[in-house]
This record gives C-alpha cells, sequence and structure tokens, in this order.
C-alpha cells in the first residue's frame, strides 16, 4: 500500500475545512489523499441502481464530491475516495493505522461547544497509533481578519522523558512547509518563589536557565539533523497548557505530544494536549509517543 494520509469526511463544514487542509499537506508531502467515509448501512447495490433505491447514494455522493473538489484544486495530487461499512470511530482508527497521518475536522470554541469536541474525534485523537490533526472550520467573522505574522509551526515540549516521535514529526512537517519551527515549554513558577511583593527574582532566574539548558540539549541534535529549518525556543513561567495555547496564536499548526496507554487502560488525554484541543485556533496535531 503506498504512503497514505487519511481524512474523515462527514459533510460537517469542520470535515470539509479539514479535507482540503489535508490535500495541501498530502501534496506537501507526496503522500495519497485517502478520502474516507464510515456508512454502516453501506450494501451491495446493482451497478446500474437508480439514485431513489440506491441505499448508498448520498454517502457515494459526499465522498465524489469531495474528490472531485480537491482533485481540481490538486491536479498532480492522487485522491483515492474510500467508502466504509462500518462504525466511524472503528473506521478511522483502523485507516489511521494504515496512513501516515489522519485528519478530522473539530468544531467551535466556545466554552460549550468546545467542551463537545466531538462524538468521534476525541476517542479517535486518544487511540489512534499514527498522528492525529484536527481541523476547524473557519467562524463567522474570520473571513477578513488578518491573521497574527506569527506563523511556522508550534512544537509543545516536556523536557523529560522520551519525545522523538513528536519532534521528528514537528521538524519534518516545518522542514516540507518550509517554515521556521517555534519549541515551547511552560513551567509554573513554584510556591516558595512568591513573596508578598511579588515574585523572587533570583528563584524565577534559576528556573528560567533551567528550562534553557534543558531546551538547548533537547533540540541541539534536531537543529543538526534539520540544519534548514529556523528553530527558536520560548520558555515560559507559567502553566504548560496556557504556554502553549498562548504560543500557538497565529501559527500554522500546533503539535504536541499524546503517551500512549498499555493494553487495558483507558484512553486520555494529557492536560496540554486537552487545552490545544479545545482552544487553540489553529490546527492541532496530537503525536502520540512512549
Amino acid at each position: 500500500m503506498e504512503p497514505a494520509l487519511t481524512v474523515g469526511l462527514d459533510g460537517s463544514p469542520e470535515s470539509h475545512a479539514a479535507a482540503h487542509w489535508a490535500a495541501d499537506e498530502a501534496e506537501r508531502r507526496r503522500l495519497t489523499l485517502r478520502l474516507l467515509h464510515a456508512w454502516p448501512l453501506l450494501v451491495p447495490e446493482p451497478t446500474n441502481a437508480p439514485s431513489e433505491i440506491d441505499q448508498n447514494y448520498w454517502a457515494k455522493k459526499l465522498v465524489h464530491n469531495a474528490q472531485a473538489e480537491l482533485q481540481a484544486g490538486h491536479p498532480g495530487l492522487t485522491v483515492v475516495g474510500n467508502l466504509v461499512a462500518d462504525d466511524a470511530q472503528n473506521a478511522l482508527l483502523q485507516a489511521a493505522s494504515e496512513s501516515e497521518m489522519l485528519v478530522l475536522g473539530s468544531r467551535g470554541l466556545t466554552p460549550w461547544e468546545s467542551y463537545f469536541l466531538g462524538d468521534i474525534s476525541m476517542p479517535v485523537v486518544a487511540r489512534s497509533e499514527r498522528p492525529v490533526v484536527l481541523v476547524r472550520a473557519q467562524q463567522p467573522g474570520e473571513a477578513g481578519r488578518p491573521a497574527p505574522a506569527a506563523g511556522g509551526v508550534v512544537v509543545a515540549l516536556k523536557l523529560h522523558g522520551p519525545c522523538e516521535d513528536l519532534l521528528e514529526f514537528a521538524f519534518t512537517t516545518a522542514a516540507a512547509r518550509g517554515v521556521p519551527l517555534r519549541a515551547v515549554h511552560g513551567r509554573g513558577v513554584p510556591l516558595h518563589a512568591y513573596a508578598p511583593w511579588g515574585s523572587d527574582h533570583g528563584v524565577t532566574q534559576e528556573i528560567a536557565h533551567d528550562v534553557q539548558k534543558g531546551l538547548d540539549q533537547v533540540l541541539r541534535p534536531w537543529r543538526e539533523k534539520f540544519p534548514g529549518v529556523v528553530v527558536t525556543d520560548v520558555p515560559r513561567l507559567e502553566s504548560p497548557a496556557r504556554a502553549v495555547v498562548k504560543a500557538a496564536e497565529g501559527a500554522d499548526l500546533l503539535v504536541v505530544g499524546r503517551r500512549r496507554h498499555p493494553a487495558g487502560a483507558g484512553p486520555r488525554l494529557g492536560p496540554v494536549a486537552q487545552a490545544a484541543a479545545h482552544h487553540a485556533r489553529c490546527p492541532v496535531a496530537v503525536v502520540p509517543h512512549d
């Protein structure tokens, strides 16, 4: 099977935005784009069945229209449609295991909407063995709004434990796009650093120095491996989740990690991945790692 990037289609504005983002990314990475629509009621039917008795008509139309639209905008891209007779979550997880990455639409940013990010998206993100990218639809009033100037790819880094998969994805993505990479690490200030007049400068300076040293050590081999990628590091003395969401404002893509869990353990996202998925305005890539 050729390397592919899979996008889940369900007819929503979010999945339409995800499909266009996926087509752009597949073209950059020279991957086949696979359009997946899960339709549990999919049944075999005569080849020339009229639409009024074709139980699969609307499912086929959804995939066909998306394929035609994306192919017209990306004539050099291989785009294949795939209808699957399965539950959406199962179909997406299976597709993710066969793909370089999976792309899904995600919902709005108001507190109520962001809590219900999607009945399907979050379980898939939490269980997938491959990176999952969440793309939201453009909100009303955003069409003419100028984007902040930061751009580029932002990666959220922990300085303890393995992060090779996370950094491989982030650097490869930045290289494919020809954009800079910003590595962000947030660390809260401990209680003993606070004084009646504010924070203890000596303590916060020591923490900042420790964070900067850790970032330098983690990023050094990747800077050498990807010399064409301009890398900046951003240490922030605040909660990791808050630091990452703030740093991603205006970014092209935010990359966060998710630990793989042992078989039988309930799937879950850590606080940084949760905050990114619910509150970041840019597309968010969630990369599983050990």
